[in-house]
């Protein structure tokens, strides 16, 4: 891996981290803004503890060494919670700028795990069980 991508996956991830702990600690506080704000999208509020319990543990997996399985479930994990927001945002029909955090968080998902290192990528799976 080259500095350049060294540096680029490391910025992508902070930040990545940085914006899912600082929204699922949002949302698990439950502030009466953002229990607003999600039932404006049609979500019920105890979505919110669920999301941000997601989101705090996909940032432990993704930050902490070894277990590249989880890492990918939790950078899918990411995908499918931010590109679900910004289709929210859209089918509740919000302005570009309720819509640009998601889009955002989505960005930083895909490039961490497109320069994420090779120590933290699944090379191969084994499966548990073989009939032959």
């Amino acid at each position: 891996m080259t500095k350049r991508n060294k540096i680029i996956y490391w910025i992508a991830t902070l930040w990545l981290a940085l914006g899912m702990v600082s929204t699922g600690l949002v949302q698990l506080l439950k502030s009466e803004q953002e229990v607003d704000f999600v039932k404006n999208l049609g979500y019920p509020a105890y979505l919110m503890t669920l999301l941000g319990i997601w989101k705090i543990l996909g940032v432990i997996a993704v930050l902490a060494p070894r277990f590249p399985l989880v890492k990918e479930w939790a950078y899918a994990g990411f995908f499918f919670v931010m590109s679900g927001a910004i289709f929210s945002h859209i089918a509740a029909g919000d302005a570009i700028k309720e819509i640009f955090p998601s889009l955002l968080l989505l960005t930083l998902t895909v490039i961490s795990w497109y320069f994420r290192p090779a120590d933290r990528k699944v090379t191969q799976i084994t499966p548990a069980y073989s009939p032959i």
